[in-house]
């Protein structure tokens, strides 16, 4: 990210105090992690290029920066309170899945403009998808600003979007057991227009190791056995879930 707009931004959509402590996941050469520092207690920098480590080393020497080597999903990261960071969008659905499964009061993230469309997309749409359901379940998510490609070095082929995520409190809905419901709804999306009966049959087999005989039985019997899995709304997919692991 080359243009400072930007990021003054990300700053302000994220309303860092002095009491916050900010993870910036991909800090690359340090231009977001400085304007993070500036306003709030401390700053977790991570970084898993070696090169941009020991830029980061030389130039980030500021007392409330702590610089973390390594792969975000993969490396111990202290508690924090805001995620604010441009992640590698290689990795955008997994760290969001793991963001998802961490206590945080509000993350400010660019993501790939389609990505982000992704998240909020309506029932029923092309772009509705797993990521769309889990998103609402878990955070109130909101698209703030497009970013033009032109304002990265090197330019991307893409344009990209400021998203702010909220964690839900409560859950818009409750679900029995929250780990295989974010398998099944996975499972479901990658059979998107068939029917839940037909969609669920192989979650039962493979990850309930159910005999076909029961599997089959069970699929016929679930809720909205006869909709089409990308015309569930997110609340619907709760229902599901529910009805299989009572």
């Amino acid at each position: 990210m080359i243009e400072p707009s930007i990021l003054q931004r990300m700053r302000d959509y994220a309303s860092l105090n002095q009491d916050d402590v900010a993870l910036d996941i991909g800090a690359g050469l340090g231009f977001l992690t400085r304007f993070l520092a500036e306003k709030c207690k401390s700053v977790l920098a991570v970084e898993v290029d070696d090169k941009l480590l020991t830029v980061l080393s030389e130039q980030l020497n500021l007392p409330n920066v702590t610089i973390i080597a390594g792969n975000v999903l993969k490396t111990h990261i202290p508690r924090f309170d805001k995620a604010v960071s441009i992640p590698p969008y290689r990795i955008s659905s997994r760290m969001l899945q793991w963001l998802m499964n961490r206590r945080f009061d509000s993350s400010v993230l660019i993501f790939q403009k389609e990505f982000a469309d992704r998240l909020v997309a309506p029932v029923g749409s092309e772009d509705y998808g797993w990521l769309t359901v889990l998103t609402y379940f878990h955070t109130r998510c909101e698209l703030l600003d497009e970013v033009p490609r032109r304002m990265f070095y090197p330019q991307p082929n893409v344009d990209s979007t400021i998203v702010r995520l909220k964690p839900r409190k409560p859950k818009p809905f409750k679900v029995r057991n929250e780990p295989q419901f974010t398998k099944l709804v996975q499972c479901l999306f990658n059979q998107r227009n068939r029917k839940v009966r037909n969609a669920v049959y192989p979650f039962l087999r493979s990850i309930q190791a159910k005999s076909a005989q029961d599997a089959e039985m069970i699929a016929r019997n679930v809720p909205y056995s006869n909709e089409r899995t990308r015309l569930l709304a997110p609340e619907d997919f709760g229902v599901l879930g529910n009805a299989l692991f009572s």
